[in-house]
């Protein structure tokens, strides 16, 4: 009889394993929650209650496992609970649909130009008023002056 190997059509969300079949992620995540569980272990077994210590280890262990064996979407559990939170409290509540419309963004372009341009003949305006308004002396320096 012939043995069948299952391959997946999508290579890419295959992941190289180092270890015990682990991947890297899950070999930091458990380490971490080892040398975080079984000193806590140890120290609170030292009062005497071992079931307590245990449960206390399990506790202080937990989210390192949810950390290094959950993933959904291709997506891990760190970056889930961030766009959760960025979605529940971060960005506003009402997102109201918006569109950019070509031609009203014409007419407000229209708009500008034409205050822009009635904005500068009426600085041209008051400008010649002024030059107008006030005679110019014009200075001549001595030994140059015209007959």
């Amino acid at each position: 009889m012939a043995a069948y190997i299952s391959v997946p059509r999508d290579l890419s969300r295959v992941k190289s394993k180092i270890i015990f079949n682990l991947t890297r992620r899950q070999l930091i995540c458990f380490s971490i929650a080892a040398a975080v569980g079984v000193p806590l272990f140890f120290l609170i077994k030292r009062s005497g209650n071992v079931s307590l210590a245990a449960l206390t280890m399990i506790t202080v262990m937990l989210p390192f496992f949810f950390l290094a064996m959950y993933e959904r979407d291709g997506m891990p559990l760190e970056v889930l609970v961030s766009h959760f939170i960025e979605a529940k409290f971060v960005r506003p509540k009402e997102r109201p649909y918006v569109t950019n419309n070509y031609y009203r963004a014409l007419i407000r372009q229209y708009e500008t130009e034409r205050k822009v341009e009635e904005i500068v003949l009426h600085a041209e305006e008051k400008a010649g008023r002024k030059h107008s308004a006030q005679p110019a002396e014009v200075r001549v320096p001595q030994g140059q002056e015209k007959n």
